[in-house]
């Protein structure tokens, strides 16, 4: 028991703020009461979710728009449990996240007799979802799990670390040794290394680049080295953003397109940077890649599968190709690539089906209406499937997508994450009408953030997808309907505002409307809005 001096619970929120933290999500419970003692004098805000799953996809979009990890405080047995699924997505999809939870005391772990909150091993089912899962039964053990995500986080593949520490330990005497501890860099390659590549890719004729997640940040330098040696730049949903919409060079998150498929593989040098080139990615299991694949990444797993790459390199993305940039100069000339790459678009474009069409448009209609630097949290739907590949995006951070894992509930809580760490750019939730029920108690959330905050909410009272799914394989379309609140009285409840245009005009001027409210807009779009 402690003494009376500093707690480990207390100790652990200043050692949080010293390694930077300023944001915690998290319900307080009767067994995590002690990490919440010292909250009030620290300077780190605390956002109360309505569930902890809600708060495992809030320190998601908080860490994918800011690029720091999301934190998270949870409580034993379910509201580990709650978290999981988020862990789940971070995990898949690269996202620095650290859970936090309280376990049983030290005595009562796995014993069985009981008590409230137990599970036979709450760090066996974290550490599934985990890259690394630990238990702390000292002070040290903290400061020292503490010092092991942080340096994870700054040097290796991002992913969710889950520390627990028992309601005993957190009352034990903090004792000294509570700074943070200096960070390790990411790795660097050879000089040599970088020359092989900038050889192999002005030796090639048919260059591709295709930047993932880990390569957000390296899109000035991809550009660079496309704009030299005329490679198609595509992008996997994670890296949108990483080259601006706009680049002549960019076919975009078009991988799952059976077109941009066949120019990857005639392609005679593929550099792929930061991505697993996943199913999730492809939505294929056998691209077939040349002799010429050349792959960057900082997970020296990623690097020996699915596909073998003729030179694997293991290194920072950011790193690697500012120093591959550097090796070309003079003015370049991508015209006639420029042009393969607009017929390539083109191409993608005209196999769209009249669905796809009226969604393509009211996207539009959307893109056009918010500003450029827009930060857009977009859940598993019909309208952000098609977002995902067709809207562009001029900045990386800013479309943030549930791909890996593809869970439902996502968009609303990641914004209101990503609202929380991004205070000078409106940020938006694209959300289906059934995915939005998983996580709608967010809206209070929302509202007692207070801050501007809009929710475009696709509305076809149905699970869409799932339900065309079934008709292209000959099933007939069954539990695919559902009853839907009147989602402007759910938003009015809330004390959100509520907008239903009935046309792509009306929408329009919604959401200008919406990006000056002082709270959270809900605007509900039906697929007859095109007709208005």
């Amino acid at each position: 028991m402690n003494d009376g001096g500093v707690s480990v619970g207390e100790a652990l929120v200043g050692l949080l703020e010293a390694y930077g933290v300023d944001t915690v999500f998290g319900i307080p419970g009767v067994h995590n009461v002690e990490m919440y003692r010292a909250l009030p004098r620290s300077r780190i805000t605390h956002i109360l979710p309505r569930h902890e799953q809600g708060a495992g996809f809030m320190a998601d979009g908080y860490a994918r728009a800011t690029g720091k990890p999301g934190v998270c405080f949870t409580i034993t047995g379910p509201g580990l449990t709650n978290i999981l699924t988020p862990m789940g997505q971070a995990y898949s999809d690269s996202v620095p996240m650290l859970v936090i939870s309280s376990t049983l005391d030290v005595k009562d772990a796995g014993q069985g007799r009981g008590r409230l909150h137990e599970m036979r091993s709450q760090l066996d089912a974290a550490a599934s979802v985990s890259q690394v899962a630990s238990v702390c039964y000292t002070a040290r053990d903290v400061q020292d799990r503490l010092a092991e995500a942080f340096a994870l986080f700054a040097s290796a593949r991002p992913r969710p670390v889950y520390i627990e520490i028992p309601l005993d330990v957190l009352k034990y005497p903090a004792g000294d040794g509570w700074t943070a501890r200096q960070l390790p860099g990411r790795p660097r390659t050879s000089s040599d290394t970088i020359d092989e590549i900038a050889r192999r890719l002005r030796a090639a004729s048919r260059p591709v680049i295709i930047l993932g997640g880990g390569a957000r940040f390296a899109g000035e330098a991809a550009a660079t080295i496309a704009e030299h040696t005329g490679a198609m730049i595509f992008t996997t949903v994670a890296a949108k953003g990483a080259v601006p919409g706009s680049h002549p060079l960019l076919a975009g998150a078009l991988l799952a397109n059976d077109k941009a498929q066949q120019v990857i593989e005639a392609a005679d040098a593929v550099l792929a940077v930061g991505t697993e080139l996943a199913e999730t990615d492809l939505w294929d299991y056998d691209l077939k890649l040349g002799k010429g694949l050349i792959r960057i990444d900082i997970d020296p797993a990623s690097l020996a599968r699915p596909y073998p790459a003729a030179l694997p390199v293991l290194a920072d993305a950011d790193c690697a190709l500012t120093a591959v940039a550097s090796r070309f100069h003079g003015k370049a000339d991508f015209a006639a690539r420029a042009r393969d790459v607009a017929a390539l678009r083109r191409a993608c474009a005209d196999t769209a089906d009249g669905q796809r069409k009226t969604i393509v448009t009211v996207l539009e209609t959307i893109r056009d209406a918010l500003p450029a630097d827009t930060v857009i949290a977009s859940d598993m739907t019909q309208i952000a499937y098609a977002a995902n590949e067709v809207m562009p995006v001029d900045q990386p951070n800013c479309y943030l997508h549930p791909v890996g894992f593809g869970t439902l509930g996502y968009a609303l809580p990641a914004a209101i994450g990503a609202r929380a760490g991004v205070l000078d750019r409106p940020v938006v939730a694209m959300a289906g009408d059934y995915g939005f029920q998983y996580t709608c108690n967010e809206l209070g959330t929302a509202a007692e953030m207070g801050k501007p905050l809009l929710v475009l909410l696709w509305n076809n009272d149905a699970l869409g997808q799932i339900r065309d799914d079934m008709v292209n394989k000959g099933i007939q379309p069954n539990a695919v309907t559902l009853k839907n609140p009147d989602f402007a009285a759910l938003a009015r409840s809330y004390d959100c505002e509520a907008m239903q245009p009935q046309s792509l005009d009306e929408l329009s001027g919604s959401i200008a409307t919406a990006l000056q409210a002082q709270g959270p807009v809900l605007i509900e779009i039906r697929p007859s809005i095109v007709n208005g």
